[in-house]
């Protein structure tokens, strides 16, 4: 298991290290220079180590910093505008608001980090790296695999090869951008604008792109692969064979009933996204092989003994749902958000009859998704990848995550007796 913070110390050494003293004392510099004030001087950083300190609202335009650690550093608001920041480590950042226009950012490590309102316009986001004797190189790829760059404005990118692998590029403006050969997969892309952008070669495989205008796209040879579009991905909610409410009212009574009056609902292959939501509905047992749930809230729903087998969870609400008992095997649950979640064995029968039905969520995706506080004691997460998932103070006494991705897996604060963890 590797914790965020385990992997933010990680770092490469650097030849020097800042106090936030001395780097505060280069950036008064830095904005005298900007100013043509007396004493002024033009920041420039070299294989120097950054990180946790803070830059909040500064003003490094025309700024150089080169192969510099930066993780878990506060810039939000800087401007660096014309600045470089060449195969630098900002993982882990806050960057919301940043002004990163025309900056040299080649061969950046930008994973994880916080990009909302962030302005990229014209940056330069190709391959770049250091060598040994400190020269430029065409080196790594910029990656922004998790970011959340929601609403940041990208037009007119260069982001050849750049990884964007499961980042949130929610209402992003890449007009005008060059995007070939990136790495899209998984990504959230919803109501981007992608007018005027090159996507060939690109990979947006999984890739979630409601609202898009998706002409360039589709005529372009990139790989599109189980990605989501506006067009429904299975039958619609609006072709049932009665309305909704109406099916759910049959399925309760044939819950209530053990099967003797009313009809068991099964929505496999419904794409359900026109719902919105489903919060604090009584769906015990429900049968939805490879539906579609993507982006709904199903907040406090009760959901047990249900087989929901290669569903579509990303980035939903789950919080405080009772989802005890149920099969969510092969399903996906990248970014959702399952905080208070009740996953514990469901207890059928009494006396010598009694017996635990566990969860299963083996083969399942939770990349990125928020677990915390949730009980999933007995849980069966066999072969899932939980990479940069929060688990934070969940109860995972006797779960099983043999084979499982916890690359980067946030457990602190958990209850882990018995459970079967892969060995670091």
């Amino acid at each position: 298991m590797e914790s965020k913070a385990q992997s933010m110390s990680q770092t490469q050494e650097y030849e020097a290290q800042l106090s936030q003293q001395e780097l505060d004392e280069i950036v008064n510099a830095h904005v005298n220079y900007l100013e043509g004030s007396m004493g002024g001087k033009r920041a420039i950083v070299k294989n120097t180590d950054l990180s946790g300190l803070k830059l909040k609202d500064k003003d490094l335009r025309q700024a150089s910093f080169t192969n510099c650690g930066m993780t878990g550093m506060d810039l939000s608001g800087t401007d660096f505008q014309e600045a470089s920041l060449y195969a630098c480590d900002l993982s882990y950042c806050n960057l919301k608001r940043t002004k990163f226009i025309r900056a040299d950012m080649r061969g950046a490590k930008i994973e994880y980090a916080m990009l909302e309102e962030a302005d990229l316009e014209k940056a330069d986001l190709r391959t770049g790296g250091v060598s040994a004797d400190s020269s430029f190189e065409k080196g790594d790829a910029v990656t922004f695999i998790g970011a959340n760059l929601a609403g940041a404005k990208m037009t007119g990118v260069m982001a050849t090869q750049a990884d964007f692998s499961d980042a949130i590029l929610v209402g992003v403006n890449l007009n005008g951008a060059n995007m070939k050969d990136a790495k899209l997969e998984g990504a959230d892309l919803s109501d981007a604008n992608i007018v005027g952008a090159q996507f060939e070669g690109a990979s947006l495989r999984s890739a979630i792109l409601t609202g898009v205008e998706m002409g360039e796209l589709n005529s372009s040879k990139i790989d599109l692969d189980e990605a989501i579009t506006d067009d429904n991905a299975g039958k619609s909610v609006a072709n049932l064979k009665e309305p909704l409410f109406k099916l759910i009212e049959k399925h309760r009574m044939w819950v209530q009933t053990a099967g003797k009056v009313g009809e068991q609902l099964d929505l496999s292959n419904v794409d359900m996204r026109g719902m919105k939501s489903l919060q604090r509905e009584k769906l015990t047992a429900i049968k939805a092989i490879n539906a579609k749930f993507f982006s709904m809230n199903l907040s406090e729903i009760e959901m047990q003994s249900a087989v929901l087998n290669g569903s579509d969870f990303r980035n939903v609400r789950f919080e405080a749902s009772d989802l005890r008992g149920s099969l969510f095997q092969n399903c996906q649950f990248s970014h959702a958000k399952m905080r208070r979640v009740v996953a514990s064995p469901l207890v059928i029968g009494g006396g010598d009859k009694k017996r635990e039905v566990p969860c299963n969520f083996s083969g399942g995706v939770f990349r990125y998704a928020d677990l915390s506080g949730g009980d999933f004691r007995q849980v069966n997460f066999v072969g899932a990848d939980l990479s940069y998932a929060n688990l934070t103070n969940c109860n995972l006494e006797g779960a099983d995550f043999s084979e499982a991705n916890l690359k980067g897996t946030n457990f602190d604060g958990a209850k882990l007796d018995n459970a079967k963890i892969n060995k670091a």
